[in-house]
């Protein structure tokens, strides 16, 4: 196995090194923090620059309109939720917190930070809630490991494996994104896509009555052999050890045997539990997902059962909208999963369809959200031309997404880690490929306008918002929304699309808050942001 080394890399293992580093990681912690904190809680004051803490209060659960917004890089006043005063620098990247003292302005770093959120929560709130600040700060730490593990490891020459181990910010509005379940770095940095790490998976042998097998898996017996009256059985390395004390009864009576590891390489994807096994088999290439008994961002990141036993009915149904969705546009079929009945969620492994067979022909697939976090020859940043790129862009993603729910009511999770984006060699959009069965809903299981206000959110707030702030961050000067607002209003077979298009907010999810009160990560709750389609 390829082991991240932990310690700085020779040439700068120096307190110059490990306070770079620290300043980088407070930095890179705070954005996602920051976006949270002035997305759910905090009132904007009107115009750039220090206010008075003075005028009435807001009506509780109130969004005012803060007016125009200032340009990236001046400065915005909030106020929190107790009546402190908060100074960001703007942008999508908000940075530089001050906070408003007797004396004048204090920047705040992240620690700071941490208790300031924490603070002002539980007046807004009137919840403790003891958990989430010791992740926002296992966050930052995992950011501080991560920067320095990437300062000695070589990143992949494919650069669609660039992309997918790019993400050092993760989810833009998420309070603690990169936490790893609080446990010592050397547990789970070899596993870490943001590390550019690549592993084997360790073969187990399941003794075959115990054995659960439903959909397409024979992609797992090409992995190894097994003796006779057992099945194949691939395992996350950082999966076994946490869960090796349950484990441990079914290797001591048979029912479970190590025979080793794989010939090859597997490389994790932004999902962290999903890798990518580009040459499993010669000319083949697929996907698997397993079980992680770890919380990354709202859920611990287990296969559950219930999931796991509508896989096969999701998966089908997607199938069958995208064989009528206008091509080149594809889905990453989630085929099929195994399994053993002693362990259930904990060994399970879900087979997803590789890119080879999906990919148009000469183009590079890149995950979306790597387009919004930036890696080296992003073609984002690099386009000369941006208006065509996001006409482009939006032609690719757009009409599959809005098809699948109109045609066979489809709620695709679209959102920026479970969309890929094939460019041709100019860096242009040609082909969106979706994945991730797990988190589709099909109506009317959903009830129509909750599936609605999903896809909106995940398609248009977490997509389409995100990358057309980091296209005009950019290319100054752009106008992404009348081109967005074209798009949108060709789909006169959704009836929802007029009502969007003249709404005057859109539904912004609340991870900060979802997470402060404890409700179940799969039980979104939203709160009206100012909709960018409406004046375009």
């Amino acid at each position: 196995m390829e082991r991240v080394d932990l310690l700085p890399p020779p040439t700068g293992a120096d307190a110059a090194f490990r306070d770079d580093v620290a300043e980088r990681a407070d930095a890179y912690a705070a954005v996602p923090l920051l976006n949270c904190l002035l997305r759910e809680v905090a009132e904007p004051l009107p115009g750039p620059g220090p206010l008075p803490d003075s005028g009435p209060r807001p009506t509780p659960g109130a969004r005012p309109d803060p007016g125009p917004r200032p340009a990236p890089g001046t400065r915005r006043v909030y106020r929190l939720p107790g009546g402190r005063l908060l100074r960001v620098r703007e942008g999508r990247r908000p940075a530089e917190p001050e906070v408003r003292g007797a004396d004048g302005w204090h920047r705040v770093g992240h620690a700071e930070l941490v208790k300031l959120v924490a603070e002002e929560l539980r007046r807004h709130t009137g919840l403790p809630n003891h958990e989430l600040p010791t992740e926002m700060t296992d966050s930052r730490d995992a950011v501080a490991a991560l920067l320095t593990a990437r300062a000695r490891a070589t990143p992949p020459d494919d650069p669609y494996l660039r992309s997918e181990q790019s993400l050092l910010t993760g989810h833009t509005h998420h309070p603690a994104p990169k936490a790893r379940g609080g446990g010592p770095h050397s547990g789970w940095l070899p596993y870490a896509p943001e590390a550019h790490a690549r592993f084997p998976l360790t073969l187990l042998a399941v003794r075959e009555d115990t054995v659960v097998d439903e959909g397409d898996t024979a992609a797992l017996d090409a992995l190894g052999r097994t003796p006779p009256g057992y099945r194949l059985l691939p395992a996350h390395p950082w999966q076994l050890n946490l869960t090796a004390s349950a484990l441990a009864p079914a290797f001591a009576d048979g029912r479970l045997l190590r025979l080793g590891t794989t010939g090859f390489f597997t490389w994790p994807t932004a999902a962290i539990r999903t890798v990518y096994a580009p040459d499993h088999l010669p000319g083949q290439d697929l996907f698997l997902k397993f079980s992680l008994d770890v919380r990354i961002t709202n859920d611990i990141r287990r296969l559950w059962r219930h999931d796991l036993l509508r896989l096969r009915r999701t998966d089908t149904a997607v199938t069958e909208a995208f064989d009528a969705v206008p091509p080149p546009a594809a889905w990453l079929g989630d085929r099929g999963y195994r399994t053993a009945d002693f362990a259930f969620e904990e060994l399970a492994v879900v087979v997803r369809d590789g890119l080879r067979d999906r990919v148009l022909p000469g183009a590079t697939p890149l995950l979306a959200a790597a387009l919004v976090e930036g890696f080296p020859d992003n073609p984002l940043a690099r386009t000369t031309d941006p208006a065509a790129w996001w006409e482009a862009y939006l032609a690719a993603v757009v009409p599959p997404v809005l098809s699948a729910f109109a045609d066979d009511g489809v709620v695709l999770e679209a959102h920026l880690q479970n969309t890929l984006v094939a460019v041709d060699v100019s860096g242009t959009p040609v082909q969106a490929l979706f994945r991730d069965a797990e988190g589709v809903k099909l109506l009317p299981d959903t009830s129509r306008p909750d599936g609605w206000e999903r896809l909106v959110y995940c398609l248009v707030v977490n997509h389409l918002c995100e990358i057309a702030a980091a296209l005009v961050e950019h290319h100054p000067g752009l106008d992404p929304w009348p081109a967005a607002r074209r798009v949108l209003s060709r789909h006169d077979d959704v009836p929802e699309i007029p009502a969007l298009l003249a709404s005057p907010t859109l539904p912004g999810k609340t991870n900060l808050l979802l997470r402060w009160t404890g409700a179940d990560g799969a039980g979104a709750r939203y709160r009206p942001l100012p909709n960018p389609l409406l004046g375009a």
